[in-house]
């Protein structure tokens, strides 16, 4: 499965977000594609946010996030 992370993470930092999808065997990619599988939004996303909209990428929180990886 692969992530992208865009915008400011409130509730855990971007470093720990990625060691936790590469725990569960998932991947933390810089660029969104249409082989994304998701876009976790914090806050003040940029032009991540607005690219996975166009390709129709499914967009998460952080929450969502959170309760995905736990």
């Amino acid at each position: 499965v692969k992530f992208v992370l865009t915008g400011t993470l409130a509730l855990i930092s971007r470093d720990k977000a990625k060691e936790k999808i590469k725990e569960l065997d998932g991947e933390a990619i810089e660029s969104v594609s249409k082989n994304t599988d998701y876009v976790v939004v914090g806050e003040n996303p940029g032009s991540k946010y607005e690219k996975a909209k166009e390709l129709g990428v499914k967009t998460i929180d952080e929450k969502e996030f959170l309760a995905m990886i736990k």
